[in-house]
């Protein structure tokens, strides 16, 4: 797997143990929202285990770690600047899916004007982006000291 791929799913690891994390303490159903798929045709239907539903979510973490080091690579970039950008662009959409994933969601999950849910949505995010952009760096750095 390349460092996208493996960037992303620690970053995705990271923040599903993050939001899970913040629902037990707190009760607020971040973590449900998270993995929550009862919406989607087909495999809404289904009542998936929790490790199913964390695997869907970890397929889109490496789905987002792959096209940023995708992007990276066919661009030849190689500074923080532009690490920073790409991983911004990539992870602040992610941010506003709380409100159509609210919205949409048939079990519960936090109201949509819920701002401490909100609050936690963005830090578990803003982390998974740092967590993306630290994990790429290093095993980029890692295979430059290899080589």
């Amino acid at each position: 797997m390349n460092r996208g791929a493996w960037s992303g799913a620690i970053a995705g690891l990271i923040l599903g143990l993050f939001l899970k994390m913040i629902q037990f303490i707190t009760g607020e159903k971040v973590y449900t929202l998270l993995l929550n798929v009862d919406f989607i045709p087909v495999i809404g239907n289904v009542d998936w285990p929790e490790v199913v539903e964390f695997l869907f979510h970890l397929i889109i973490a490496v789905m987002i770690g792959l096209v940023f080091g995708g992007v990276l690579q066919f661009k030849k970039w190689e500074t923080l600047r532009m690490h920073v950008l790409i991983a911004a662009c990539l992870t602040i959409p992610t941010i506003f899916l709380y409100f159509p994933l609210t919205l949409l969601a048939h079990q519960a999950t936090p109201g949509v004007w819920n701002g401490w849910a909100l609050f936690y949505w963005t830090f578990g995010h803003a982390l998974f982006m740092i967590v993306l952009l630290i994990t790429y760096r290093l095993l980029m750095r890692k295979k430059a000291s290899s080589a």
